[in-house]
This record gives C-alpha cells, sequence and structure tokens, in this order.
C-alpha cells in the first residue's frame, strides 16, 4: 500500500490550496493509498532560527510529528502559493528548523575538510510539489524563470527525494468552472499517486 504525506503549505485553512489537498488525497485513497495530511496553519512552532545553526533549537512537538510523518512516507506531496517568487515564509521557517542532520541528510568526514560530501537519509522516496500562483504558470516562468530550486533541489533532493513540480497558475481571476477543472485534475494525479 502506497504511504502518501499531503503537507499544505499555506498558512491559512481557507485557501484553495487546502481544497486542492482535500481533493488529491481523496483520489489517492480511492486507489488504495494510505494518506496522512497536514496543514502549515495547525502546527505550533516557531519559525525564527534565533542562532542560526549554531545551536540547534528543540524541536516542538508538531515538527517531531511531522518529521515522523515524513520518515513514514513513501511520497511526499507540498501544495503551497507562490508569494514574490518563492514559498511562504512560515513554510521556509518549518523547513529551516526541521530540515536537520541526522534526520533529512548527514555530512560525511572527508580527507578534505570541507563537508561538502553528504549521505541523503530520506533517499527512496518520491515527491510532487505544486505550486500555486495568481498569474499563469507560463507567464512567470517567462517573466522570473524557475522559482522552485529551492523546495526541488535544495531541500528534497539534498534529502534524497526524487521531486517534481507542477505550477498551477492564474486562479486569482478564475472562474468556478475552471476551478473545478483544477480540482478534478487534482483528483486524477492523486488516483496516479504522481
Amino acid at each position: 500500500m502506497k504511504k502518501i504525506l499531503v503537507l499544505v503549505g499555506h498558512p491559512d485553512n481557507e485557501s484553495f490550496n487546502v481544497k486542492l489537498a482535500d481533493t488529491y488525497a481523496e483520489g489517492a485513497r480511492s486507489k488504495g493509498a494510505e494518506v496522512r495530511r497536514v496543514n502549515l496553519a495547525d502546527l505550533k512552532f516557531d519559525p525564527i532560527l534565533h542562532q542560526g545553526y549554531k545551536v540547534i533549537q528543540e524541536l516542538e512537538p508538531d515538527l517531531v510529528k511531522l518529521q515522523e510523518d515524513i520518515k513514514w512516507c513513501d511520497h511526499f506531496v507540498i501544495i503551497y502559493p507562490s508569494w514574490w517568487s518563492t514559498m511562504p515564509a512560515l513554510l521556509k521557517g518549518l523547513f529551516d528548523r526541521m530540515w536537520l542532520p541526522g534526520f533529512a541528510y548527514k555530512f560525511k568526514k572527508d580527507g578534505f575538510g570541507c563537508g561538502f560530501i553528504w549521505t541523503k537519509l530520506l533517499k527512496g522516496r518520491t515527491a510532487r510539489v505544486f505550486v500555486t500562483s495568481d498569474s499563469p504558470a507560463f507567464l512567470t516562468r517567462i517573466i522570473f524563470g524557475d522559482t522552485t530550486n529551492e523546495i526541488r533541489k535544495g531541500i528534497l533532493w539534498f534529502a534524497g527525494f526524487h521531486p517534481s513540480i507542477k505550477k498551477i497558475g492564474g486562479l486569482k481571476n478564475a472562474s468556478n468552472s475552471k476551478k473545478q477543472r483544477i480540482l478534478n485534475q487534482m483528483k486524477l494525479w492523486g488516483r496516479g499517486w504522481y
């Protein structure tokens, strides 16, 4: 049975991102997957690294539970809005706090002393990131380029995930029928586990 974790990275539980997550999870469950859901808005944690990584802050229970869910899953789905060409600050703070050595990666000691060689501790998993935006996806790509390197390579790939990205744009003025078409597609993606 496929084990899927769906993380809504929008800090508002009334957002369209939540509907996308609900629909994806519904599709995945209909094909026999076990799905766990986490909403960023429900988590209680301090998103600020007060001393950088010099001192690792003790993780709050919600972050410990999320780490357990990530280790449990085969497939990690993240849904978030693009704000200023990146993820919301609260979602970035979540990764800053919990994407730690010993959980996501481990640096190896090497002969050069640079510490750049690492072990990917979450390898063997896949991830799908859905990035929503008010502007059409093709337009933001033309104007701003690829704005997903941070999540795709710097976070997921670095820890061993095989990530793929899907941008869903043009939501600001989208009609109800367009939003329904997007939800229908989301259910199909959930049924296909990608």
